[in-house]
């Protein structure tokens, strides 16, 4: 027969597959296992005890694939390589069924992105051998030639100027590892058997999570912290989920390695779990998913959807049983993957449900869980600052109130929004001078004594616009506490800044104010032993000097911010309380 013409202009098929379909030349290899794969498929569908072989035969410029599949007749020839998107004759042949990997035309023309010639000598059981050469400047030939001396196909691809490098035995074989490792085929590279055929979570025994171990080590380049078993009968789905040891970004879609029907889809698929999942890396062979046009990623359908659901089915159960049978290792997953499982969860409902009762929260009785804060104290209270909680947590805890420190990335809002996913739960932030309340109030013979000296240490505060309170508070060895409602806060803040604003922003502030005169507290610990000596000084410079000084430390000790007011009057107490500790001497002239 002589030479004929593609049914299909050939170089936009190759620019087509090389610039846009596919992501690397090197999936010509692949391309061709997949065909040796199907043809066997296809003779062990008539004759289950048909060998199953692929021997490749390669130097540095030619590269031969040979299998013991169905081989083809000369009518079926042309119809696969020749007339590419007919499928009438592809599926009276058997190949479109599901269980074949590709199709033969566009995964053959495929070897032109590294081919300038591709030779194919195919033998069916009940025919003669042909032979079919195709060039990549769109021709073809095809005829018959001797006999094959099996039945199979053999392909020839002589390398295109410049594709040499793919062509190279060491090449050859890492690619065949990397797409055929898991093929239950005897693959042979110039005699030398090159795979096993054996998935890592096929292992039993005691020797497989060991393993799996090796596998991550090798494969994905680190030691995984869990292992996770993966079965989705329904998506013809199994394999193994590797949980980081790292911390990961949860904001960066997570990539996985994916098989179909035992040969290697791509190594970064997106998709495959729910984006919760970013602790986790898999490892996974399906059957029934759909890969895209390129088989470079699944197709994101119905079947995708269903299947990603039960793979997070199954990631939550494990974090269920962790928190069941083995919370220390679930401390240790949450210590690694905190922040990421909280940046999650603080927009994905699903997540937060599930790991609300195992996220540890600092307070002032110690670090608990969510969970835990609920059971004990019903409602859970909480500050949105560090220097809020270090100003708070120890007189709280003396006055039995358990106060949680929302002051660190993103717990503030988790605590806001666990009602939303958590019914019977109730949080609030609480209000430094909610401590107030709980004070001892004294009796009236000692406020009616503490008059003269309260009447002092106000006067000595007017100038920085605090109000004195003495009051009886545990611990007895802190003497005393500077309490700031929120709001008279927010308030005294946009006045200073409306203070400094042009006429336009200082109309705008103006709107906002909420004409809150309360002032900040500063609460007198009428149990310490220091404000009693101080109530009974008789010396009113020193009883202002010692009441401003307490004041500059309730400040520094809650970590309050200190004004130039402030900063002026603590300045005043510290030099008058020296002065007065170290007493002059008279000039010795």
């Amino acid at each position: 027969m002589g030479s004929e013409k593609f049914q299909v202009d050939l170089h936009g098929v190759v620019d087509l597959l090389s610039n846009h379909l596919y992501s690397s030349p090197r999936v010509y290899l692949r391309e061709l296992l997949q065909n040796a794969v199907d043809a066997i498929t296809a003779r062990r569908a008539g004759d289950a005890g048909a060998p199953g072989r692929i021997d490749v035969q390669v130097d540095d410029r030619r590269i031969s694939v040979s299998d013991s599949g169905i081989g083809l007749h000369p009518g079926q020839v042309t119809e696969l390589l020749a007339t590419i998107g007919r499928s009438s004759k592809r599926d009276e042949i058997g190949f479109a069924r599901t269980e074949f990997l590709g199709q033969f035309g566009i995964g053959l023309l495929s070897a032109f992105m590294v081919a300038e010639e591709i030779e194919v000598v195919t033998r069916p059981a009940d025919g003669p051998t042909t032979l079919w050469i195709g060039t990549a400047d769109g021709s073809y030939s095809l005829q018959e030639t001797a006999p094959r001396d099996e039945v199979g196909t053999t392909v020839t691809l002589t390398a295109r100027r410049g594709a040499e490098q793919w062509y190279k035995q060491a090449t050859v074989i890492e690619l065949i590892r990397l797409f055929g490792a898991l093929l239950p085929l005897e693959i042979k590279v110039n005699g030398e058997q090159v795979t096993d055929g054996r998935a890592p979570w096929e292992a039993t025994g005691t020797t497989q999570r060991a393993e799996l171990l090796g596998y991550a080590q090798d494969k994905l380049g680190f030691t995984p912290f869990d292992v996770i078993p993966l079965d989705i009968p329904a998506a013809g789905l199994t394999g193994v989920a590797f949980v980081l040891p790292f911390p990961a970004n949860p904001a960066e879609r997570a990539t996985h390695r994916v098989y179909l029907k035992r040969m290697l889809l791509a190594e970064g698929v997106e998709g495959l779990l729910p984006d919760w999942a970013f602790f986790v890396r898999a490892v996974i062979d399906t059957s029934e998913l759909r890969p895209t046009a390129s088989r470079e990623a699944l197709f994101d359908d119905g079947n995708l959807e269903a299947t990603r659901e039960a793979l997070g089915a199954q990631l939550r159960g494990w974090l269920v049983r962790l928190g069941s049978t083995d919370p220390a290792k679930l401390d240790r997953f949450l210590g690694i993957h905190q922040l990421g499982v909280k940046a999650l969860a603080l927009h994905d409902d699903e997540m937060l449900r599930l790991v609300y009762r195992w996220l540890r929260f600092e307070t002032n009785h110690g670090r608990m869980t969510a969970a835990e804060l609920h059971e004990r104290h019903g409602e859970i209270r909480y500050v949105a600052t560090i220097e809020e909680f270090r100003q708070l947590a120890a007189v709280a805890a003396a006055q039995q109130l358990t106060v949680v420190n929302g002051g660190y990335t993103y717990d503030s809002e988790l605590l806001e929004r666990l009602p939303d996913v958590v019914p019977e739960l109730t949080t609030s932030r609480f209000d430094p001078t909610e401590l107030s309340t709980s004070f001892d109030s004294l009796d009236p013979a000692t406020e009616l004594a503490l008059r003269p000296f309260i009447r002092l240490a106000q006067d000595a505060l007017d100038a920085v616009g605090c109000e004195v309170v003495v009051r009886a508070f545990d611990p007895a060895g802190l003497p005393a506490i500077y309490l700031v409602d929120r709001s008279a806060q927010f308030a005294a803040e946009l006045r200073s800044t409306k203070s400094k604003a042009d006429a336009l922003w200082a109309e705008v502030l103006g709107a906002l104010d909420t004409h809150d005169d309360s002032r900040p507290q500063l609460v007198l610990n009428h149990r310490s032993p220091l404000v009693r000596r101080m109530v009974s000084l008789t010396d009113p410079e020193l009883t202002r000097l010692a009441v401003e000084g307490l004041y500059g430390h309730a400040l520094m000790l809650g970590y309050h911010p200190i004004g130039p007011a402030d900063s002026a009057l603590v300045n005043r107490s510290f030099l008058g309380l020296l002065d007065q500790a170290v007493p002059s001497q008279e000039d010795p002239r």
